[in-house]
């Protein structure tokens, strides 16, 4: 067992790098439960072990007294004063009560507890190592699943990516070496401290642009803000205070290098740069481009935009599944109201109305007729000159009677001497 444990001390302190003191301190709690077994309950029992020798002694500090009636916390004056020679009733004397079997207990029941401590201690260097490090970007390599999370192999340690922090659209398979983003360095979780990766949070991408944009790196291009939904799509707005350098074209690269670079890391998810406006309005404009925005109303203090773009443009506007809206939101750090441009749409519909009247007055028809001819392209009676009859009855649904009617009334309205 010695020459065992002194292995193991030496073992974990070169590879691991792991203290002895920690070692040491771990095996003495976990043989003071396994001895408690063998020894008894006894008072102040503790376990002394020199990492040095490799040997392990249990004493205990019991009462003298002069009638022993709990032998696990007491012992007989007589016997006290052989350990200590003015020894009298009531002193607490440390008698060593390491058992014969000693060893098997620790090679038995202590070693899987120990290891257990030691891996603790092994996280506890996890921490100090990358307490420092969160909001870095690692590389690692995906080694296995614990139920829905990816456990990472950082190297000298091991990465946690939950369920949340996985990107939907990638698949890990073990093997895979991937860039991480460390969200975490977690002290107090139930399993101890745990390095707590991501590849879905919006701050890798802004690392990623970090380290592929020098512009970025030094300070000259800044990052305002980032908005995304990972895997699917990522706005990231842009500004420079130097009026010479353009923003947007540092963060693409040359023929789009740099930005393809990251959307390669990304997995093709789609990367929009946008142009940072300090006004919310303009910035607005610029995160819905290309889309016309038509008007936009801003209340600064409900953090609140309404906007219009056009009828055929809203669902643009909008996107899948309210994505660009959304993102857009984010980025700008407001709500959004986007509507379709009523104005336009009560305008159209005016102008529609007062053709169907112009027909109903000139040719005597039904208004359901005037909106059909109306609809059809024939808003007025000049244009029934380039009609014929064929095209009256297609537009009226086949009824060629009525077709016939309308086009002679046309006619005759149109050959008619003006008023005066």
């Amino acid at each position: 067992m010695i020459s065992e444990l002194k292995a193991l001390f030496d073992y974990y302190e070169k590879e691991k790098g792991i203290d002895r003191a920690k070692m040491v301190e771990a095996l003495s709690q976990a043989l003071l439960a396994a001895s408690k077994k063998s020894i008894g309950p006894a008072r102040e029992l503790r376990i002394d072990i020199d990492p040095d020798k490799g040997t392990i002694k249990a004493f205990a500090k019991l009462l003298a007294v002069e009638t022993v009636s709990n032998r696990w916390e007491e012992l007989p004056l007589a016997t006290a004063k052989r350990f200590k020679k003015d020894a009298v009733i009531g002193d607490e004397i440390e008698v060593e009560v390491t058992p014969n079997n000693m060893g098997r207990i620790a090679a038995q029941t202590a070693k899987q507890t120990m290891l257990q401590r030691l891996r603790m201690a092994e996280k506890e260097n996890l921490y100090d190592e990358f307490k420092d490090r969160t909001g870095d970007v690692v590389s690692g390599v995906v080694r296995r699943f614990e139920k829905s999370d990816v456990v990472v192999d950082l190297g000298k340690f091991e990465g946690i990516m939950t369920s949340k922090e996985r990107v939907s659209t990638e698949d890990y398979t073990p093997g895979d070496r991937m860039r991480f983003y460390v969200k975490a360095v977690e002290k107090d979780s139930g399993r101890g401290p745990e390095i707590i990766l991501s590849r879905a949070h919006p701050n890798f991408v802004r690392r990623l642009f970090e380290f592929e944009v020098s512009e970025i790196g030094d300070r000259t291009v800044e990052i305002a803000s980032i908005a995304r939904e990972a895997g699917y799509r990522t706005k990231v707005a842009v500004h420079s205070a130097d009026e010479k350098v353009d923003p947007v074209g540092a963060c693409v690269g040359l023929r789009g290098a740099r930005v393809k670079n990251i959307v390669r890391e990304l997995n093709n998810e789609k990367v929009d740069i946008i142009r940072w406006k300090s006004d919310p309005a303009e910035f607005i404009r610029e995160a819905l481009k290309p889309l016309k925005v038509l008007s936009i109303n801003v209340n600064v203090e409900k953090k609140e935009a309404r906007l219009t773009v056009s009828e055929e443009e809203l669902s643009k506007a909008i996107g899948r599944r309210g994505q660009n809206a959304r993102l857009t939101s984010r980025l700008v750090g407001m709500d959004l109201v986007i509507e379709k441009d009523q104005h336009a749409t009560e305008v159209f519909e005016g102008q529609i109305g007062s053709a169907v009247h112009h027909l109903v007055d000139a040719l005597g028809i039904t208004e359901e007729t005037a909106r059909l001819l109306t609809q059809g392209g024939l808003a007025d009676l000049r244009s029934f000159a380039d009609a014929d009859v064929g095209d009256l009855t297609e537009i009226l649904g086949g009824d060629t009677d009525l077709a016939q009617q309308i086009f002679d009334k046309a006619k005759a309205h149109a050959s008619a001497p003006a008023k005066e």
